[in-house]
């Protein structure tokens, strides 16, 4: 998700609320009035607080989630974790609420994106059940959480070559940051961080449990390296000749766009060691073991697997040439993007976390999640 531009107006337009109000029966008129934004927060069967939303001429509202209807500006679908093809693997049950979240940008200056949790449907309402998560603040305003939750981390020292892991956090209905529940649809909300605000930055991570997202500011992307810039890393790694240090036979990373298909002289590496190979069927441990080869280089006992380019420039921290390849997946990219990825946890599941590949979501696995490639030059 890039951030809009000056050049980007758009006129879906809403602020901070104006009015609440109380009911003790459901709300009879802003749940129906189609005109008119708004929060209803389900106290009991006869209780309900619903807090009106007034159109802000500053901000801009862009709305992601599950459902393909018109309130939704991107729709997300579960990430499969090692999937090439969305085909080969169906979700029978998303986890994805279907108005999962809403970032709202300023028009002016330094344009600032925010993010709430939860997103208005078609009739502009946004509603939490008696089961959801909620309370009074106190200076009297309600807020709230959705089932799964909305999760954000932002690095620490920006989108860049430098960049460390920041801390998970939780972001309300009303945008306040929450450290984590117990358990990802837990009850009992966390604690208040007074000191961390709802605003995106270059990098920000954003969990719908189900799909995580990378923010991308515009200067971010204006430092990032480009698609022809990677398509020069793979024609100079290419034009440097790597043998296979077995077969002698001359190696080459695919085109981009022919990703999916492994090639002849695709390369193959021991992800135990790092030694680059072409492919060969032989080197076996086990026949239960069937990916688990010895390298005939210095023997270590390891998957073998074809190597791939990353192709998503976002990703890339540096514009470094690819060294490393993520394990056990394969995907190559530069060193420093490799270790930083190799570090983020990643939410999984209710409570887990795991690092992950950011080419295709494969779990990362081994001492480092990735390793260093070793090349063998041509002999002549």
């Amino acid at each position: 998700v890039q951030s809009p531009s000056q050049e980007d107006p758009r006129e879906k337009e809403m602020a901070t609320h104006s009015s609440i109000l109380a009911w003790r029966t459901p709300p009879p008129y802003a749940i129906s009035c189609k005109g008119q934004h708004s929060i209803s927060y389900t106290l009991s069967r006869n209780q309900t607080v619903v807090v009106e939303y007034t159109h802000d001429k500053d901000t801009d509202m862009f709305q992601v989630g599950r459902s393909t209807e018109s309130p939704i500006d991107f729709v997300v679908t579960d990430t499969i974790s090692g999937s090439q093809n969305n085909d080969e693997a169906q979700i029978t049950q998303s986890t994805i609420s279907r108005f999962a979240c809403r970032i709202v940008c300023d028009r002016n200056e330094p344009y600032t994106a925010r993010i709430f949790a939860a997103g208005f449907d078609s009739s502009k309402n946004i509603f939490l059940g008696e089961k959801a998560a909620k309370w009074k603040n106190p200076d009297g305003h309600m807020d709230g959480l959705t089932t799964n939750g909305v999760l954000v981390m932002h690095p620490r020292g920006g989108f860049t070559e430098e960049s460390q892991p920041g801390v998970w956090r939780e972001i309300s209905v009303c945008g306040d940051v929450y450290t984590l529940r117990e358990t990802r649809s837990a009850q009992q909300r966390g604690k208040l961080v007074e000191t961390e605000t709802n605003v995106l930055q270059d990098g920000s991570l954003i969990d719908l449990c189900g799909a995580t997202l990378l923010w991308r500011t515009a200067d971010g992307l204006f430092h990032t390296p480009t698609q022809k810039h990677i398509e020069a890393l793979r024609q100079e790694i290419n034009a440097a000749r790597p043998q296979c240090p077995v077969g002698l036979n001359t190696l080459a990373f695919p085109s981009i766009n022919r990703k999916e298909v492994v090639e002849e002289k695709q390369p193959w590496a021991y992800l135990s060691c790092g030694h680059v190979h072409g492919y060969h069927n032989w080197g076996h441990r086990s026949d239960t073991e069937a990916n688990e080869r010895e390298c005939p280089m210095c023997r270590t006992v390891g998957p073998y697997v074809p190597l791939w380019l990353g192709c998503e420039a976002g990703f890339y921290v540096d514009a470094g040439p690819p060294t490393h390849a993520f394990t056990p997946c394969g995907h190559v990219c530069s060193e420093k993007s490799a270790k930083y990825w190799s570090q983020i946890p990643l939410p999984h599941g209710t409570h887990a976390f795991h690092a992950a590949c950011p080419f295709c979501a494969t779990q990362l696995l081994g001492e480092q999640n990735c390793i260093k490639l070793i090349f063998q030059g041509p002999v002549d």
